[in-house]
């Protein structure tokens, strides 16, 4: 089967607390005193800080869609470059030694894709096989995982590179004073992160840790779901909208898809020891443990991530992915579950066995 042999991770260098943001929010949202009452979600969205391509500065002042989408190319293209290159550093790989590469992204819009102008800034393979994935959101992680996995199985002995980059901060829209743009205050952050697969013929120079292997998947897209959780591009740029019921999507449903991919794996849901769960927000995580009978401590790298990061969507995943395996090494013979949500509505899961 398909390992990951790494990840490496870029946080733009602006660190703002969540009660600076929040004093910031409620300067804002001042002018409409109906959105005061939603300034309690800044304190129970369980973030201390997050990580941001702007200062607090920029967000005051109006910017039109074309000033946004310009900057998320140029930062997201560094942050790219950045995460690629620590990968290529800590995991002895060269730049040129990926045969595919999956570029994951929501947040901008590039043509050329990002992973087009990052072949131009570091050395590539010319051939290079691309794959940008745009419009899955929060469940872009697992789902570049699971795509690379497929791809794997069918090339053995060829590497994959996998590469995400959310700037999430740049939606922020200052004069939507909805309840959704609100969460998305209190939740949403910046990063990019990238992760190297090989397939089995591929041999592992990195000895020092056992390589987590990627043996199952599943991709579900629930019916009748689509105002679950969207952006509409306006002309003044993405506008979030968020459903109150995700998290009853997460209870209800879920546990039923995760059935499904052991059951095709053979495996009984007892045998999974590590949970790398994408924490959407902290009342999704406690919906994870809900709807999967499981303690909330199981989840505490993902709410370490919550707390220091926020939620960069499809990236979140990645950082907890790296987390845990910098927090726990060579484990044998134990299952995971990597999985994320994301707009459409949609799941996406990963089975991993640490050999």
């Amino acid at each position: 089967m398909p390992k990951i042999v790494g990840v490496a991770t870029a946080s733009p260098k602006q660190i703002i607390s969540q009660e600076n943001i929040k004093k910031f929010a409620e300067k804002i949202f001042s002018e409409n005193h109906h959105s005061e009452k939603f300034m309690p979600i800044f304190d129970h969205a369980n973030v201390k800080k997050r990580h941001f391509c702007v200062d607090l500065e920029w967000f005051d002042h109006a910017h039109t869609f074309t000033e946004v989408n310009d900057l998320y190319i140029e930062q997201a293209l560094s942050l790219s470059e950045e995460a690629v290159l620590k990968l290529c550093d800590q995991f002895n790989f060269k730049t040129s030694d990926f045969d595919i590469i999956f570029f994951i992204s929501t947040t901008g819009i590039s043509t050329p894709s990002i992973d087009a102008r990052l072949f131009n800034r570091i050395k590539l393979n010319a051939h290079i096989k691309r794959v940008p994935i745009w419009g899955l959101g929060c469940a872009g992680g697992a789902g570049g995982l699971s795509r690379a996995h497929d791809y794997l199985k069918a090339y053995p002995n060829h590497r994959a590179l996998i590469v995400a980059v959310e700037l999430c901060g740049l939606s922020f829209q200052k004069n939507d004073h909805s309840k959704s743009n609100i969460i998305s205050t209190a939740l949403f952050a910046d990063g990019a992160a990238a992760v190297a697969m090989v397939g089995d013929l591929v041999k592992i120079n990195d000895q020092t840790c056992a390589h987590p292997s990627t043996i199952g998947s599943l991709s579900t897209i629930y019916p009748d779901t689509l105002e679950m959780m969207s952006w509409r591009i306006t002309s003044e740029g993405f506008k979030v909208h968020l459903s109150k019921n995700i998290p009853l999507i997460v209870t209800t449903l879920v546990k039923e898809n995760v059935t499904q991919l052991l059951k095709q794996n053979e495996i009984d849901f007892e045998k999974i020891n590590h949970f790398i769960l994408h924490p959407g927000g902290m009342k999704v995580l406690q919906a994870y443990s809900e709807g999967l009978n499981i303690p909330i401590e199981k989840l505490n790298f993902s709410i370490e991530t919550l707390q220091n990061f926020g939620n960069m969507s499809s990236v979140t995943v990645y950082y907890i992915l790296k987390l845990f395996l910098e927090s726990t090494q060579n484990q044998t013979n134990e299952y995971g579950l990597l999985g994320s949500l994301g707009p459409g509505f949609s799941s996406e899961l990963l089975l991993l066995k640490w050999n």
